[in-house]
């Protein structure tokens, strides 16, 4: 793998900037770089906080964190987070309600890297889709509480009468031991973690504790600046990716990649979600490894 040699950082930021993948990222930008974004409008979309023991269980409905693509439905178009259209078979989406949809594809646990393959196909394949669900868990600009909400998601979906249309099933946990051993029990089966929606909350987007994500390990996405070369038995493939945080925190990721990534790494503009135990009192991830490429992307 030979050196890649970057543009000049004035370029390249203004290249990204163009491409809307530094959108998430200009607060820690410089103010002479915060030029408009010519990529596609991203959906309004709610975005989880981490659970901690502060929050009162009573208040929140708990669903399984699915290792999926997150999938905006606004009537006519089904899109990625980014605002990107997904290229889903024409029988996929004809029959979906007439009004706005927030969920994720998914095929199963331990299924995500062949369900991405699948959703970024320009042309979509009868036979992939024929295994993707489309579980839902909120009402975009729906009225009411969140457990309202899902319950006219759930008569839309009995109106529908689509196999691959659900929806994710919330329950309520009563105390902290019971949220533990829920959580162990989905990370046995396979999944990735819990989710929290505050039972009584109205519509809202942006990142909020209206909605909390559990997991063994946190994860936090970074945007990729640059590539370092392999050594020893990486020679000439990828040996670590330099990214950025929206907080501009700037680190190396040389863990958690395939032979094929190291050989085809995500791309210099991408955003991709780490792993990391906790955080130092500077704010850098301790043990991060990588993850995969956002699911927007």
């Amino acid at each position: 793998m030979r050196p890649i040699q970057l543009p000049p950082l004035r370029r390249l930021l203004t290249l990204l900037l163009l491409s809307g993948a530094l959108q998430p990222y200009a607060p820690a930008l410089s103010a002479e770089h915060a030029i408009a974004n010519a990529g596609p409008t991203a959906p309004p979309l709610l975005l989880a906080q981490n659970y901690s023991e502060k929050y009162d269980l009573g208040n929140y409905l708990v669903s399984e964190k699915l290792d999926g693509v997150r999938a905006f439905w606004d009537g006519k178009t089904l899109r990625f987070r980014s605002g990107k259209p997904i290229h889903a078979p024409a029988w996929f989406t004809t029959q979906l309600p007439a009004h706005a949809l927030d969920g994720e594809l998914w095929m199963g646990r331990r299924r995500f890297d062949q369900l991405s393959a699948a959703v970024r196909r320009q042309t979509p394949l009868d036979a992939e889709w024929k295994n993707i669900t489309y579980q839902l868990y909120e009402l975009p600009n729906g009225a009411g509480s969140f457990s309202e909400r899902i319950a006219t998601l759930q008569a839309s979906v009995a109106q529908a009468v689509l196999p691959w249309l659900q929806v994710l099933p919330q329950v309520p946990v009563t105390d902290k031991v019971a949220l533990t051993l829920k959580l162990a029990q989905v990370v046995r089966d396979g999944g990735e973690g819990l989710m929290l929606h505050r039972v009584d909350a109205a519509w809202q987007t942006g990142r909020s504790d209206v909605l909390l994500k559990l997991k063994p390990q946190q994860d936090a996405e970074a945007l990729v600046v640059a590539h370092e070369a392999g050594q020893g038995k990486y020679s000439g493939m990828l040996g670590a990716i330099v990214v950025v945080t929206p907080e501009g925190q700037r680190f190396r990721l040389g863990t958690g990649f395939s032979d094929a990534l190291r050989r085809n790494p995500p791309a210099i503009g991408s955003t991709v979600t780490y792993r990391y135990r906790d955080l130092t009192s500077t704010g850098l991830p301790r043990f991060a490894s990588f993850l995969r490429v956002r699911e927007s992307e």
